[in-house]
This record gives C-alpha cells, structure tokens and sequence, in this order.
C-alpha cells in the first residue's frame, strides 16, 4: 500500500547505515540512496531530541535543488547517558570504555527523522529506553 502511494515520488534517503537501506527495502520502496557530508556539530545548549533534530535537518540541507516530485528522508540518532550524548567510537579501547559505562544501566538512544520535499519539511522524533545489562569483562 505505501509502495502504491508513493508511486510517483523519487525518494532519497540521505543516510549510509545499512539499517536504514534494509528498513526501507524490507518496506518495498523504490529509493536511492545519496549521501552528503556534512559536518556534524550541533549547538551546545541542544539536549536529547533536540540534538537529532537540529542534525536530521543539517543533512537535509546539503540538499540545494531537489526535484517537483521529490521526498528527501534524513535521519540521526544518539545515545545519551546521564545528560549527555554519546558519540561514536573512536576506537577499540573506547567501545570498551563505552560499554564499561554503559554496562548494568538504564540510557536513552534517541532518533529523528526529516522529511524534505519543495512543499517543506517535516521533523519528527522519538525515544527508546534500554536496559543494559551487566557486562563482563570477558562479554566486553
């Protein structure tokens, strides 16, 4: 049904995450996927959701021309732990760190999504609460 209703747009996702491919190949989209490098930096002052929505909208706005008949789809999410968000891993010793950190604690990992066309766009946004559980070293 959405494939149907969909039909006549050209639909972009702006993302590299092979989650985000899949969730819209197991949708049956008919999408290409396009991805623009932006700088990810976000004002300090931003909390939680904010912070996803301020960088969903950052990407969609490497986008300068799209076409009539367009729907750009951003998106980006974050961990955050105890007021703050927790970026990505450098590497190896801070995956393990990050997981030590997280290890037996409840933290919040939120995503938003941006829907971009000529008509305007669209920002929205949700929260998953995950219950870590205690890792062991060895695990880790």
């Amino acid at each position: 049904m959405l494939r149907e209703l969909l039909k006549d747009y050209h639909i972009i996702l702006a993302s590299g995450s092979p989650r985000r491919k899949r969730f819209f190949e197991l949708l049956d989209l008919d999408f290409v996927v396009d991805v623009r490098e932006v700088e990810e930096i976000y004002p300090p002052e931003l909390k939680g959701p904010a912070i996803t929505d301020y960088l969903a909208r950052l990407k969609a706005s490497a986008f300068t021309e799209l076409a009539d008949n367009a729907i750009l789809v951003t998106s980006d999410t974050i961990v955050w732990k105890d007021h703050q968000a927790i970026g990505k891993p450098a590497n190896e010793a801070e995956a393990r760190s990050m997981l030590r950190n997280l290890s037996g604690t409840v933290h919040e990992v939120y995503s938003s999504v941006c829907f971009t066309s000529k008509k305007g766009q669209r920002t929205v946004n949700d929260r998953t609460k995950v219950w870590f559980k205690e890792l062991a070293n060895e695990e880790i």
